[in-house]
């Protein structure tokens, strides 16, 4: 796979975005016409600059509104484009794409579309170069790639093929499997991007909301079976218009694209065993369960007394590090008070099993993951980590039946063993800066083989929060890996580190009211649901009286589906921290979404009058 990226894919000056995209190891580029504009270098200085940093100038772009016209206007026409093909010559580039027209357009006929690009390709030709022909999904006569091929095999002229562009295709809900029949050597050029489904005008789609692959509703690995089984050899190229990537760190999109492409080659080449030359990234399993979770802190201790009183073990302190280990049942939670001068105590790491750690650090090698260090003794259990888009760690360890893992060892002085008053980690809910989210999804499904099963979004008094759930199949102990992830609505983006919408470890346990009783008993300060809710409790769903005075007491939410029932608790917020507790009956697999704006409500008046005291 030869790769490219179009310079509007991210932020920055031309020669910025060359810097980028060579950095993150893309072979080549589209250059974006307004880029060269705006660029005070020469168009022999931009070629210098792509030569030097090993990378291609793939493609100029755009060349717009060329078909369909009068003879007057197609004169126009040709002198704009016999301009650019001299530029792009110039550069080095060796293909100009040009758009179906959407504003001159007055001549509805393919014979005249296909003269007008005959004329262009001879144009072109005299400049040693050729046009890649794309059809815009909001063309006003040509919006259809199989009426752009038809033209294209009407001009017949060698130096005039078809660009195929998976957004123009999808957004239109147009069946690519009329690709196989375009002879790959017509196919002069491809463009590829993702996005999320949405009702919208497809312009405004594409113009705003397009996402690199892997991180929206397309199906990219069918669309690429038949590009490549029409036999397409080109570069693999990403065209990806979106406001985030354009106001963000150059480089670290380029990087976020090219892990993107690479996890798009995997995907392709194990649906298609059939197509040669393609690579696939080292095999790894969904992680099997949540191995730990890691508190960081410069003071744990109002977290040691949180867990204390729910009736978890403390464990001891590591051999060598300010680091304990507290446990319940196969729920194992470190705090961590090394290098965390000033820090309130907030969500650090997570681990992972997974049943091959030595396939998932390949894995992440060969996608460019940055790695997370830590000093580690020659006696100590080495434990592969990389850093998410955030700044969470990422940890993996060899999944096993044989009770704790290894690591647990090093902890020293701890507690006999209590009764566990959970089975194990249900859930991790992190908090993602905006710029972040489509990058962390992107990460997690790349890397761990994690999918997005759902998207919502949750009301709070500060506007409204978007969530995105990622999740792996059960693991043979009934164990799944589930991450909420959330962005905050820009009222609460300024607060620093998202401490005004706290990240929450979710525990599953057999009987929360016992739970949320045992740990009153011991002073635990759990979150205060406000009566309102269980009225409406009472009015929404059929309740034993008894059952209902007996959640209200406690403080416990309720949810039913038709697959069962779903009991959760809170625990007050400490820092940017809070537990969660909850009780699966039957198949439910949410998470209780209709009570997370009460949960956020109640919460923004506990920090309220934790402030006024």
């Amino acid at each position: 796979m030869r790769t490219s990226i179009a310079t509007v894919c991210v932020s920055g000056t031309l020669v910025d975005k060359l810097h980028a995209c060579a950095a993150a190891g893309f072979d080549g580029v589209e250059v974006f016409e307004p880029d060269l504009i705006a660029a005070p270098e020469s168009p022999d200085e931009i070629r210098a600059v792509a030569e030097r940093l090993g990378l291609t100038l793939d493609l100029f772009q755009p060349l717009r509104d060329v078909e369909g016209v009068d003879a007057e206007e197609f004169a126009r026409v040709l002198r704009r484009a016999d301009a650019k093909f001299a530029l792009a010559a110039r550069m080095g580039i060796g293909t100009v794409l040009c758009c179906s027209n959407v504003a001159t357009a007055t001549i509805d006929d393919d014979d005249t579309s296909a003269a007008q690009l005959r004329a262009l390709g001879d144009a072109a030709a005299r400049h040693g170069v050729r046009i890649a022909f794309e059809a815009l999904a909001w063309g006003r006569y040509i919006d259809d790639y199989r009426r752009a091929w038809r033209v294209v095999e009407l001009a017949a002229h060698p130096a005039v093929g078809v660009c195929l562009d998976s957004f123009h295709i999808l957004s239109r809900g147009h069946d690519p499997a009329a690709i196989r029949d375009i002879p790959g050597e017509r196919i002069f050029f491809l463009q590829l991007a993702d996005a999320p489904r949405l009702e919208l005008d497809v312009l405004s789609w594409s113009r705003h909301h397009r996402l690199f692959p892997g991180e929206g509703s397309f199906d990219l690995v069918d669309f690429m079976g038949h590009v490549l089984h029409a036999g397409y050899t080109g570069p693999w190229s990403l065209e990806v218009f979106n406001d985030t990537f354009r106001q963000t760190d150059a480089a670290r999109t380029a990087q976020h694209a090219h892990r993107a492409l690479q996890w798009l080659e995997d995907a392709v080449a194990r649906a298609f065993p059939d197509l040669p030359g393609l690579s696939m990234l080292p095999d790894s399993a969904a992680p099997s369960g949540v191995d730990f979770v890691e508190i960081k802190a410069e003071d744990t201790s109002a977290i040691e007394v949180q867990l204390a009183q729910l009736g978890f073990t403390s464990r001891g302190r590591h051999r060598t590090k300010p680091v304990t280990l507290w446990t319940s049942g196969r729920a194992r939670i470190v705090l961590n008070e090394q290098h965390a001068r000033g820090a309130v105590p907030h969500l650090a790491a997570i681990g992972f099993e997974v049943d091959d750690a030595a396939a998932v650090s390949r894995r992440l090698a060969q996608l460019g993951a940055p790695r997370a260090w830590r000093r580690t003794y020659a006696s100590e259990e080495r434990l592969d980590a990389a850093v998410a888009p955030g700044g969470t760690e990422v940890f993996w360890t060899q999944a096993s039946d044989a009770g704790d893992p290894a690591w647990t060892a090093e902890f020293e002085h701890g507690e006999q063993l209590r009764p566990p008053v959970v089975r194990g980690v249900d859930h991790v809910s992190m908090t993602q800066p905006w710029q972040e989210i489509d990058e962390t999804v992107l990460f997690y499904t790349a890397a761990f083989g994690l999918r997005a099963e759902s998207a919502t979004e949750v009301p709070s008094p500060d506007g409204l929060v978007q969530s995105r759930v990622l999740a792996g199949p059960p693991s043979a102990m009934g164990d799944r890996v589930r991450l909420p992830l959330n962005v905050a609505p820009p009222a609460l983006a300024g607060h620093g580190d998202n401490g005004a919408l706290p990240q929450h470890i979710a525990f599953t346990c057999d009987n929360v009211r016992a739970l949320v009783r045992g740990a009153r008993e011991r002073g635990l300060d759990t979150l205060r649901m406000p009566p309102n809710y269980y009225d409406d409790l009472e009015a929404r769903f059929d309740l034993d009286p008894a059952f209902l005075a007996e959640l209200r007491d406690l403080s416990i939410a309720y949810d039913r589906d038709g697959d069962g029932e779903y009991l959760q608790a809170y625990t007050a917020t400490v820092g940017q921290v809070f537990w969660e507790f909850v009780e699966r009956r039957g198949a439910y697999d949410g998470f209780g979404a209709g009570n997370a704006g009460i949960r956020l409500t109640a919460q923004r008046g506990s920090r309220q009058a934790g402030a006024g005291r």
